[in-house]
């Protein structure tokens, strides 16, 4: 695990980096702007690359050594970072530019990801897989629990130009790590010689949509991770409608801690033996913690309610990550974890432009007083009045994230995914090597 533990240190350290810059650089651009519209691009800008390329991101991935993959996206994030501190310190850091800067970073994140991700396995034996996800999720849980108040801190005392100066430092940290460690490739199998990319992403494609459970995950995913989406435009105004910066702040924190428990649980535990029943479980669990947030206009609700889905949401991940991990051979993951990710979050853009109109022309005006649904038992049973309707949003999104897990855990092919499927990672403390792929059975036909 030394190699895993020196990796992970330095994408925790660079993870805490870009996480400030991304909240300095929001709040930088509504400064500027005033406007809402604007800073929602950037959340496109730093999304929409990575669903294009992402498939062929996850080629390149298969075909190169993996920590060569790692190196070169931290370097191109770093300098993408150090661009904007130079034109930050001329004068010269305009809008366009950070969108530019949003997009850079985005192609690097979509290189790093899959190369991160399908590195583990070759690293951690399988038994400790679990544990490992769940170091992973702690470094975007203390992020999030520290970042902002350090961005916001920082950009008060000393300017953007300074977060922007430590963001590089931070990346030249993961990078100092990457050189110093060995990363061994996976063990070349008869797919090894490809003709082209794009075959390489049809391969990544057709693995999943030939066995059924994996594709019935994969759309299960699409759908959660659209309704998620609502959740990252909508809190900040749910928040302002009743309470104020510092207890949304307070509130933020709380959610930090939640994902920082769930994530020292997750790799203290390793998660379920029966992943992904545990993981419906816990998914099921996150739902209610969205309804609990939208049911009243209570900080002391919508702070359990945070708590209890930040919490959960770093058990799913990890677990859901040990789970791919282990049943996908490892010369194949870095393409199928890269369509993976591309068709989890294919939505999540349209949910970033669905949410602002829908709660400002549609549910508000509804739950507003004397509004459509203000007098009959949806007003009597959420209240009336400024943020109920995103309060109903809430609760409309988690109810939907239920069914949607309960739904596909009804298919016989997802019950018995981790079955039908077997493990290509070895039960073993000093090897980790993908399994003969023609024992991986097609479920197409079921």
């Amino acid at each position: 695990m030394r190699t895993f533990l020196i990796v992970w240190l330095g994408q925790v350290v660079s993870v805490l980096g870009s996480q400030m810059t991304g909240f300095a650089l929001g709040i930088y651009v509504f400064q500027q702007t005033g406007s809402v519209t604007r800073f929602s691009f950037i959340i496109l800008a730093a999304n929409l690359p990575g669903i294009v390329v992402g498939p062929f991101a996850g080629s390149l991935v298969d075909r190169l050594p993996r920590r060569l993959v790692m190196i070169g996206a931290d370097t191109l994030a770093g300098l993408a970072t150090l661009v904007a501190a130079l034109l930050f310190f001329s004068g010269s850091l305009t809008i366009g530019a950070i969108y530019a800067i949003a997009v850079l970073g985005s192609l690097a994140n979509t290189f790093q990801e899959p190369a991160y991700t399908a590195s583990v396995p070759l690293l951690v034996p399988k038994e400790h897989l679990g544990r490992a996800n769940g170091l992973i999720q702690l470094g975007p849980a203390i992020g999030l629990l520290g970042a902002p108040v350090a961005a916001g801190f920082l950009i008060v005392a000393a300017g953007l130009g300074t977060i922007l100066v430590i963001d590089v430092v931070t990346f030249l940290v993961a990078l100092g790590t990457l050189i110093a460690v060995r990363i061994p490739d996976p063990e070349p199998s008869d797919e090894e010689v490809r003709p082209s990319l794009w075959a390489d992403v049809k391969e990544g494609f057709f693995f999943l949509w030939r066995r059924t459970g994996l594709f019935l995950i994969m759309m299960s995913a699409l759908i959660l991770n659209f309704l998620f989406g609502f959740f990252n435009v909508l809190i900040i105004p749910l928040f302002l409608t009743f309470t104020t910066a510092e207890a949304a702040g307070i509130v933020f924190t709380i959610g930090g801690l939640g994902m920082v428990l769930g994530s020292i649980v997750m790799s203290a535990w390793g998660g379920p033996k029966r992943r992904i029943r545990g993981a419906v479980m816990l998914m099921a669990t996150a739902g209610i913690g969205f309804m609990v947030m939208g049911w009243r206009n209570s900080v002391v609700l919508v702070a359990v309610g945070t708590f209890g889905l930040m919490s959960t949401s770093a058990l799913v991940n990890g677990t859901f990550q040990t789970f791919w991990q282990v049943k996908i051979p490892l010369a194949m993951q870095g393409r199928v974890f890269a369509m993976r990710r591309m068709l989890a979050t294919l939505a999540t853009p349209a949910a970033y432009l669905l949410a602002g109109p829908l709660a400002d022309q549609v549910f508000e005006p509804a739950m507003a007083d004397g509004g459509s649904l203000a007098d009959g038992w949806v007003g009597s049973l959420l209240g009336t009045g400024p943020g109920r309707g995103i309060g109903l949003m809430f609760v409309l999104i988690g109810i939907g994230a239920i069914a949607t897990v309960l739904l596909m855990y009804t298919h016989p092919r997802v019950r018995h995914v981790e079955t039908e499927l077997p493990d290509v990672v070895v039960d073993d403390e000093s090897s980790s090597r993908p399994a003969d792929p023609a024992v991986v059975p097609d479920q197409s036909g079921a």
